[in-house]
C-alpha cells in the first residue's frame, strides 16, 4: 500500500509540473532592450483649423521614444528635419473637433511615428522609434 501511495504521488507531482512548465516559461522575462526617451524641445505651437476661420492654436511637448542606445545619436543629428516633419503634419490638421479626442490624438501620433521612421529611412539611418508620445497636448479654441 505505501508502495502505491509513494507511486501515485510521484506521478501527480510528475504530472503537474507538466502542467507547470509551459506556464513557467511564458513567465519568465524576455531580454529587454533598452526604453530611451528623446524629448523634441522646444515644444510645437502652431495653428491649425480650416484656413480662413478663427484661428486655432496647437501646442504639443513630443518625447520619442526608442528601443535602441543607437536611435538616440541619429534622432539628435536630424533634429531639423524631424522636427520640420511634425510642424508640417501638425499645421495640416484641420478638423479641430477630432484633435481634441483620444482616437484623434492616437492617430496623430502613429501618423507622426510614421514620418519620422520615413525621414530617418530617407537619411539611411538605419535606426526607428518605436513610438511617439505627447507630455503635452493643447487646443486652444
Amino acid at each position: 500500500m505505501t508502495f502505491h501511495r509513494k507511486y501515485a504521488l510521484t506521478l501527480l507531482l510528475a504530472v503537474a509540473s507538466l502542467i507547470a512548465w509551459p506556464a513557467m516559461a511564458e513567465e519568465e522575462p524576455e531580454e529587454r532592450g533598452v526604453t530611451d526617451y528623446i524629448a523634441m524641445e522646444p515644444a510645437f505651437v502652431t495653428h491649425v483649423g480650416e484656413p480662413g476661420n478663427k484661428v486655432i492654436y496647437l501646442k504639443a511637448s513630443v518625447t520619442l521614444r526608442a528601443s535602441q542606445e543607437t536611435t538616440r545619436a541619429a534622432v539628435e543629428a536630424h533634429m531639423p528635419r524631424l522636427r520640420h516633419e511634425l510642424v508640417m503634419l501638425f499645421g495640416e490638421q484641420t478638423d479641430v473637433d477630432q484633435l481634441t479626442t483620444q482616437q484623434g490624438q492616437q492617430a496623430l501620433r502613429g501618423e507622426a511615428a510614421q514620418r519620422i521612421n520615413a525621414a530617418l529611412e530617407e537619411q539611411k539611418t538605419g535606426e526607428r522609434i518605436t513610438g511617439v508620445l505627447f507630455t503635452e497636448f493643447v487646443v486652444q479654441r
